[in-house]
């Protein structure tokens, strides 16, 4: 079967900004428990990675980035602002990128089989802890302890259960999206 690369493109850009908009709104689920709120975004961030893959979970990842450095209020409580990648989240929201990249790999790599899928979600959220935490530590001074204490050890039960409500959530809609991405190949085959 022909694919016509222009509508299976604008079909992943409308993907991949439905998974920025969702990244928005799970941020403005904060619970702020200190430096470093409790959101829901990174759920989204993950689901971006399993169901887009590596480049256009990065697209989407990137617009809400990007929306939310131009100042509109995606961040966590309805913020926005460059100064919200300076401050003390900003290693997280910057490790959403590498993180969504490498769920989108390792998902792909396993062919989407649910232990290759939990692998991949643990993977990007240490990757968000790898790089949020030291962020953290450098721009509030903070003891390496401390860092951990505030930045990653409050928020280990709630990704948990992040990642297994992502698992079947991943798994009703993989097949929706493959199927309406094969009927839109369907309808540009026929046309010619």
């Amino acid at each position: 079967m022909n694919q016509n690369p222009t509508t299976l493109q604008l079909h992943q850009t409308v993907y991949a900004s439905l998974f920025a908009a969702l990244i928005a709104a799970g941020a403005f689920l904060a619970i702020p428990i200190g430096p470093v709120p409790i959101v829901l975004q990174n759920m989204f961030v993950l689901l971006a990675g399993l169901l887009l893959g590596p480049r256009w979970g990065i697209a989407g990842v990137g617009i809400y980035l990007l929306a939310g450095t131009i100042g509109l209020p995606v961040f966590a409580g309805g913020t926005g602002g460059i100064g919200r990648l300076l401050g003390p989240t900003g290693g997280y929201l910057i490790a959403y990128l590498p993180a969504v990249w490498a769920v989108g790999l390792v998902s792909r790599r396993t062919g989407g089989r649910l232990i290759g899928d939990i692998a991949a979600m643990v993977l990007g959220t240490l990757i968000v802890y790898g790089l949020g935490v030291p962020y953290l530590k450098a721009v509030t001074g903070m003891p390496w302890a401390k860092a951990a204490a505030v930045g990653m050890l409050p928020f280990l039960i709630g990704d948990a259960l992040k990642i297994a409500a992502a698992v079947p959530i991943a798994r009703t809609l993989r097949p929706v999206m493959a199927g309406r991405t094969a009927a839109l190949q369907a309808r540009e085959y026929s046309r010619g």
